[in-house]
């Protein structure tokens, strides 16, 4: 999508909430997945189905919460199999990384409760009380949607009633977290949503990370119709130790990656601060009328950074460890949007047009980088070398600059179809100061558009196409690149889709497509420097099947089938090959959640993922096996002093599965190995 955002200060405005409520969405019906109970207002806003056939009518409505969490299931309540996180649980072929090839969060396409959001860090739990991926026909309904798809954020209203939920976890590894968040009513206008957490993480190979976070949410009514929300989620990361990350000699994959080993130093770590905080506002303005709108300032200080490497890593497992040493870095970008959404009725036929202006201001302040050269290393001895001194260089600044204003329609006849269709207009800089001197400027004035049709062949089958091109953001340079930390040039993107949708039974859905999608690609060049090296189109073809199977039995069901392919003078000239890196041409997930009959506050649950080979080079000469995935886990629902409380068991990688995780072109760590995680969580 467009990358769109404001800087100022904005009237956020409205809830949908209050009298006579407008059309602001995609229709909502309640999940048919879910049981009655959790769709009321302490569920998260995936515990509704946005996602309902194209010509059904109704409102959106984010419901408030309470916060509690002993209903939290993602199966139950996920309304497709592309991508669904509620608090703890993420199901789903896509995640916030990952959709159809692309990341949505490096593109920029990321909202907040449907407003458009820059985000330097991406929220947290404590505001952000679920995750959904709107691609395809789940995308239909949200105003100017964007070619990698969206990641929507389900931002955590304070209700009316006064609650809370804590949860505390371990696992088998030996990490520690608690969680707290809680609501409290003011007065009849006001409620505050409290959140705090801390994690005491012990990961993978023994590095660790000790984290504090917490979050303040104020919901104000002081009019009926007119909602205003300002929030502030702050993490301090007070250690964090930077994960080893493999690069082999020649190309080939790594020799057994050693599991369950704090490699060291153990100088190497660091610690930073995140902050999202802003305001989120509705306002009714008449029966026909809502204004939307929302501020943001995202940023993250880094204290300590380091890229902890072994190069020339040979079969033997030896290697040279090099660290990568950065200064203080400051990212931050503030962001926003102002929507105006005008809604006609007619009789069956619902007509809504909007007027949005969007914006960003992004500062960034990095470079500086000194590498330093610990000597020959064996990986499965740690290493000991003492902390040599830091010499670091100068810093560089790059600084973005965009606003875009758009029209937008969508029209709704029922029983018919939906027609929706935009237009924006987009002014981008970006000035990145060179090390030699001088600026690096781009410059963009794009006029991007987008329209889809849906059409009900019958009472269960509903058909759509669409196209939509975009300026998105093309994230930063790798750590092991010569131009690490650089923010890279936007980019023109478009996408055509098509699809279908079908009933099965009233509580099982059917969702398959089609898509095309090309961007520049941006990968390692002969000179180690993160840069484009031609064109990536990824073509492919998914589908969705999730819902009730019976009245104990719910399933999310998905695969993934992808021809991407690079082209350019490069390919033709054999300098790279024709396959992206990171390139996955199958993913099967199926995840399953069953209520015992016999065994009343039981439920089993397990997620099966399959994936084939993964592209791990820029020429494709090597790549990752194919390999596939089992958790299983279960839930017990209980009362503890007569409040809702669940114990969750969930054991994943059962059966130990070794292999290697891409962390970059010809960069490599291992996966997790077999973990077991319990929690309990209560709600008062």
């Amino acid at each position: 999508m467009v990358h769109t955002t404001g800087v100022g200060l904005w009237l956020a405005v409205a809830s949908p909430l209050a009298a006579q409520p407008i059309d602001v969405g995609p229709p909502v019906v309640a999940s048919p997945a879910a049981p009655a109970a959790t769709v009321d207002t302490r569920a998260p806003a995936a515990t509704v189905d946005t996602r309902a056939p194209a010509a059904t009518s109704g409102a959106l409505v984010t419901p408030a919460v309470t916060s509690g969490r002993a209903d939290e299931n993602a199966v139950r309540q996920a309304g497709d199999a592309f991508g669904t996180s509620i608090g703890r649980e993420v199901i789903g072929l896509y995640n916030q990384m990952s959709v159809r090839g692309f990341s949505p969060i490096a593109a920029g396409n990321v909202r907040i409760d449907g407003l458009y959001f820059d985000p330097v860090i991406v929220p947290t739990a404590r505001l952000a009380r679920s995750t959904t991926i709107r691609v395809g026909l789940s995308a239909l309904g949200s105003p100017f949607p964007a070619p990698t798809g969206l990641v929507d954020f389900g931002f955590r209203r304070p209700g009316d009633k006064a609650g809370a939920s804590l949860q505390l976890g371990i696992d088998s590894w030996g990490t520690t977290n608690a969680e707290l968040d809680a609501v409290l009513p003011v007065a009849a206008t006001l409620s505050l949503g409290i959140g705090a957490s801390a994690r005491f993480e012990s990961g993978l190979d023994k590095t660790r990370e000790d984290e504090l976070g917490g979050a303040l949410i104020l919901r104000w009514t002081p009019s009926p119709g007119l909602t205003l929300m300002p929030f502030i989620n702050v993490s301090r990361s007070l250690l964090d130790d930077h994960r080893l990350t493999f690069l082999p000699a020649t190309e080939v994959l790594p020799p057994p990656l050693p599991r369950r080993q704090r490699f060291g130093p153990d100088w190497v770590n660091g610690s930073n601060t995140e902050t999202n905080l802003g305001f989120i506002g509705d306002w009714q303005l008449g029966p026909s009328w809502l204004l939307r709108a929302g501020l943001f300032r995202s940023s993250r200080v880094v204290d300590d950074q380091s890229t902890n490497l072994i190069r020339n890593l040979r079969p033997d497992g030896s290697g040279r460890q090099f660290v990568i040493a950065d200064p203080q870095l400051d990212f931050a970008s503030i962001s926003g949007e102002v929507r105006l959404t005008r809604l006609f009725a007619e009789g069956p036929r619902r007509h809504r047009v909007h007027l949005a202006m969007r914006g960003r201001a992004g500062d960034r302040r990095f470079g500086g980088s000194t590498t330093l050269d610990l000597g020959p290393v064996i990986i499965d001895q740690p290493s000991i070398a003492p902390k040599p001194l830091y010499g670091f260089g100068a810093q560089q600044q790059d600084k973005v600059r965009q606003w875009t204003g758009g029209i937008a329609y969508d029209g709704r006849w029922a029983g018919v179809g939906e027609l929706a269709a935009g237009l924006q207009y987009s002014q981008y800089q970006k000035r990145i100061d060179l090390p030699t001197g001088g600026v690096q400027a781009t410059d963009a004035r794009p006029l991007l558009y987008y329209a889809t049709l849906a059409a009900n062949l019958g009472e269960r089958l509903v058909a759509y196409a669409g196209v939509a091109n975009g300026l998105e953001e093309s994230g930063i340079a790798p750590g092991n690149a010569a131009n690490r930390n650089e923010a890279l040039p936007a980019i023109r993107t478009r996408q055509f889709d098509a699809g279908l949708r079908y009933v099965i039974t009233p509580a099982i859905k059917l969702v398959a497509g089609v898509f095309d999608i090309s961007k520049p690609y941006f990968n390692l060049d002969a000179n180690n420097r993160f840069d484009v090296l031609g064109d990536v189109i990824n073509r492919g073809m998914e589908v969705s099947v999730a819902g009730a199977a019976t009245r104990d039995l719910s399933i999310v069901a998905g695969a993934v089938l992808l021809w991407p392919r690079v082209t350019g003078a490069a390919v033709t000239a054999g300098r790279i090959g024709d396959r992206p890196v990171g390139a996955i041409s199958q993913r099967l997930e199926v995840s399953a959640d069953w209520r015992p009959p016999l065994l009343p506050g039981v439920s089993l649950d397990t997620k099966i993922a399959w994936r084939s080979a993964e592209t791990a080079t820029v020429s494709n000469a090597v790549a990752i096996p194919a390999r596939a995935n089992v958790d299983i886990g279960g839930r017990y629902r209980f009362k503890l002093a007569r409040n809702r409380a669940l114990l969750r068991l969930q054991l994943a990688n059962v059966f130990d599965v070794r292999g290697y995780e891409l962390r970059g072109a010809g960069a490599y760590g291992p996966i997790p190995g077999r973990l077991l995680q319990a929690y309990v969580t209560v709600d008062f």
